[in-house]
């Protein structure tokens, strides 16, 4: 079984920036795609940012451009989020996960089988 494995998360002041880890291991070959959502508290959770493994093609939620990066290093079947500038309405579990979909960006949690456990991130004012 693929599992994904979050890291990173914490508290940091508004105006910091944080870098999220997300190791794959098991079958990763069943993964196109890793993508990041969050979840604030009494929200659902939301789409952040999405990276193919091959080819790198990445596609953000509009109101993160600028602000958030995603990457991966394939050798370490690891994505990262790279988040700037952060703001107190950032403050949400993270969780990363994977993607088998191959004919269409996949933003919508339906379209992910594997999930981390979650790492929080806290923005403080």
């Amino acid at each position: 079984q693929v599992q994904l494995v979050e890291s990173g998360g914490g508290l940091v002041q508004a105006g910091g920036s944080l870098r999220l880890s997300c190791a794959a291991s098991g079958p990763t070959f069943r993964i196109v795609a890793m993508g990041w959502f969050r979840q604030a508290p009494g929200k659902e959770r939301d789409f952040v940012a999405v990276i193919r493994w091959t080819g790198g093609n990445t596609y953000y939620a509009d109101s993160l451009k600028g602000r958030f990066t995603i990457s991966r290093d394939n050798a370490k079947n690891t994505v990262y989020l790279q988040m700037n500038s952060l703001k107190p309405e950032d403050t949400a579990v993270y969780y990363c996960a994977g993607s088998p979909v191959t004919s269409y960006r996949p933003i919508f949690e339906h379209d992910y089988d594997y999930w981390g456990q979650g790492t929080q991130v806290t923005v403080s004012s």
